[in-house]
């Protein structure tokens, strides 16, 4: 029984004669729309896990490789299925082809990548490119045979023929993929992040390559009916592009890419359900292109507002710092103990290039937190609490100098620069072992020392 969606908002429910409603489709409460948004779902499952694999091993582009590849087997496929006096757009003998051309085109990238000085690249570029054409020339041959309208349909795809059959095989590839990624997991993943350390400890790593592109290549098969081959490259890199922004972790990496595919594929085929005029594979893409939008912008650590706002508070730290050790070092000019005196915004000024605005800025900041007082005339003064933070910038600064001076052979002329580079990112422990290594050679570590009030 062929279960197509669009005919079903039409016709009305299989089920009871009762008629459509529009929560059928996410909720899964009709049996017509569930193996096609239960296939496109596992669908994406199985693409996010091995796309994870494919995004750090750097062969993302494999994908749109394999499944280009995969096109003259569907039309030689159908060809000899016709000249046998068969149907000719019997699905398993069309997937079939698919597959046996598929491992053909991995066979000739691995053996241009291995046997010649080209780079990996330039393989897929090659296996793409001529597969593609040759596809499309069988393509034009074959649509001359009878029978042979709707094999354009495995470009683009079309998950509203995909019926029970086809929901049991992508839930049975689902499996397959998810177990082969748990129990090759440590495999797997030495060969993404070194290869070559995998090969010189005795690993099998073109046998696990092998057998990654080839769950690659199962995945791309499957998913022809669904996406098609133009957009299963954007299944298997986008789920994992979208992870890797929220987790460094490739295990959590996986898990999230996996759930990402799923809800690409459950939402993308139910809004195409709901508009049939919308194609279900692109649909798919521009849900899963959304996830990756508010992942590049959202993720804490790794996202665009993220890191932005980190940018934006180390700035801020940084002027902070800047003028509070610039406030100090006038305190501290021709005294033997610094004294909490009063000082001018043009002796501040005369320390560091600032604009006039951006100096403003920072001291009506630190003003709220209370390190300085403003007094009348354009004069200022530290608090206590803001001399003692001044003093340990201004230590932590000279502290870096002097190991940077006896570690690092840095010119004494230019450490000053060098030490400002990094001394807003000292945290204690590391202020504490530099003091124990200029200690243990001998170096006068400089101590804090408590204002002059007068």
């Amino acid at each position: 029984m062929c279960l197509i969606v669009p005919a079903l908002a039409a016709s009305g429910s299989a089920e009871g004669g009762a008629g459509f409603h529009w929560l059928d489709v996410p909720l899964l409460r009709n049996q017509n729309t569930r193996w096609v948004v239960l296939s496109t779902a596992l669908l994406g499952v199985a693409s996010g896990i091995i796309g994870s694999f494919l995004l750090l091993r750097k062969r993302s582009l494999m994908g749109d490789a394999l499944s280009h590849a995969t096109l003259p087997g569907i039309g030689i496929a159908f060809g000899l299925m016709v000249a046998m006096g068969g149907e000719g757009k019997w699905l398993p003998g069309l997937l079939l082809g698919a597959t046996i051309s598929g491992v053909i085109g991995l066979l000739v990238m691995l053996a241009i990548q291995r046997t010649t000085r080209l780079r990996d690249d330039v393989s897929m570029g090659l296996v793409l490119s001529v597969f593609f054409g040759l596809g499309v020339a069988v393509l034009g041959v074959v649509q001359r045979l009878p029978n042979a309208a709707g094999l354009e349909d495995f470009i683009y795809g079309k998950p509203a023929s995909i019926v029970e059959a086809d929901f049991v095989m992508t839930q049975w590839l689902a499996a397959v993929v998810a177990v082969l990624a748990v129990v090759l997991f440590k495999e797997f993943k030495l060969l993404c992040f070194d290869d070559g350390f995998a090969a010189s400890q005795g690993w099998p790593v073109l046998a696990l390559d092998i057998l990654l592109l080839g769950m690659v290549t199962a995945v791309t098969v499957i998913g022809l009916q669904s996406v098609g081959l133009i957009l299963i490259i954007a299944f298997l890199i986008t789920p994992p592009a979208a992870a890797r922004f929220w987790t460094n972790d490739l295990l959590v990496m996986m898990v999230l890419s996996g759930v990402i595919g799923g809800i690409s594929g459950w939402l993308g085929s139910a809004v195409s359900a709901l508009a049939p005029r919308l194609p279900a594979g692109a649909v798919i893409v521009v849900v899963a292109a959304v996830i990756f939008l508010l992942s590049m912008f959202l993720a804490p650590r790794r996202g665009v507002l993220g890191r932005w706002l980190r940018h934006r508070r180390l700035r801020r730290k940084i002027g902070r710092q800047h003028v509070l050790r610039g406030a100090y070092e006038i305190l501290e000019a021709g005294h033997a103990v610094p004294d909490n005196r009063p000082f001018s915004r043009r002796e501040l000024a005369e320390k560091r290039t600032w604009t006039s605005r951006g100096l403003e800025r920072i001291l009506r900041r630190e003003r709220r937190t209370g390190h300085l007082e403003m007094l009348p005339g354009s004069r200022l003064r530290l608090t206590e609490e803001g001399f003692g933070e001044a003093a340990r910038i201004t230590r932590n600064h000279r502290l870096w100098e002097m190991y940077l001076v006896t570690h690092a052979d840095i010119a004494p002329s230019h450490v000053d620069r060098d030490a400002d580079m990094v001394e807003h990112v000292l945290e204690a422990d590391l202020v504490q072992r530099l003091e124990t290594a200029l200690r243990a050679d001998g170096v006068w570590v400089p101590q804090p020392r408590s204002p002059h009030r007068i």
